[in-house]
């Protein structure tokens, strides 16, 4: 194992005082917490927005905390959910006196963890909503599906919306409806190293690739040969169209590296999936391309479709 690291207890705690340094201006960690909040939190008269997760998913989510995005970020140890605690603390802090929504992926802890400290803070009188991000079709029960990188589209509008000074029900009902519209897709070619284990979460041949894998080193749902850009391009897509209907739509696009893929070979990737679309006669308003989130060093990437309409096209932008 290769990381540039010292020991691999003080990972998380080196990296937020690393963020911190780096923009002093904008974000700060809460004293005694693994939770950074904008400077100028809470923001009175204004929705707090909070997100969070296990650590190794950067920028997720700590470099998301800034204007028209999440108001706090809450960080648990490498691919391990955050405390109720430490989220209870995050709410505290950006509460406005208008309540504060929770953008939360679909996995047990982090639902769990997430749901104590929003009881704890509604028992002080705090207002909180939550929305669940199940946008990996790569599990076939809706109910089950993993948060992804989709996750990262109902940031940016639910932020927009509260920057906008909309009430704490318009943005839950906001972030739901992007919630319900994006469907994401992955492949990796190969996998993670957890620092605290030192081996990788699953082993490929170099010939080998994995469809469907998550954001914490999961195996995916299919091991095959690996084919070329254009090939996977086309399965991933077919795939996000087994569950939405894009023809004469408008859309966004976002093709996420997973740690270690060049961004060349996810312009790549770009080109077939943008003209796949095209051919569906879907109108792309919208392209991300680049790591928004990762699973450490993992190779690969994922495609995230998000379906819109007139208010999640104003608030994307």
């Amino acid at each position: 194992m290769k990381k540039l690291i010292n020991q691999t207890d003080d990972i998380l705690d080196e990296m937020l005082e690393g963020m911190v340094a780096a923009h002093p201006n904008e974000i700060k960690r809460l004293a005694d917490t693994n939770v950074i909040v904008r400077s100028n939190a809470p923001i009175k008269g204004k929705v707090g927005l909070v997100s969070g997760g296990g650590s190794g998913h950067r920028p997720a989510h700590a470099g998301y905390v800034g204007h028209k995005l999440l108001d706090a970020a809450v960080c648990g140890e490498v691919f391990t959910s955050p405390t109720p605690d430490q989220v209870y603390e995050a709410i505290k802090a950006v509460d406005g006196g208008v309540g504060v929504l929770l953008i939360v992926k679909n996995y047990s802890g982090d639902v769990m963890n997430f749901d104590m400290a929003a009881d704890m803070a509604k028992d002080e009188g705090i207002k909180v909503e939550q929305v669940i991000i199940r946008d990996d079709v790569a599990i076939a029960n809706p109910e089950d599906r993993r948060g992804v990188a989709g996750t990262i589209f109902v940031h940016k509008i639910a932020g927009a919306a509260a920057e906008s000074g909309k009430s704490l029900k318009d943005i839950a009902e906001l972030a739901q409806k992007t919630a319900d519209n994006v469907f994401s897709m992955g492949v990796s070619l190969s996998p993670s190293i957890v620092p605290a284990s030192g081996k990788p979460g699953f082993e490929l041949k170099e010939d080998e690739m994995e469809i469907g894998t998550g954001i914490h080193g999961e195996q995916g749902i299919e091991r095959k040969t690996l084919k070329p850009a254009d090939e996977i391009a086309e399965e991933l897509v077919q795939n996000l169209l087994k569950h939405m209907d894009i023809k004469n739509s408008r859309i966004a696009l976002m093709i996420n590296g997973q740690g270690s893929t060049p961004l060349m070979e996810l312009y790549i990737m770009n080109r077939k999936v943008s003209e796949i679309l095209n051919e569906k006669q879907a109108e792309i308003k919208k392209t991300f391309v680049g790591e928004y989130m990762t699973s450490i060093e993992m190779a690969g990437c994922s495609v995230s479709i998000l379906k819109l309409d007139d208010e999640l096209e104003y608030f994307l932008h």
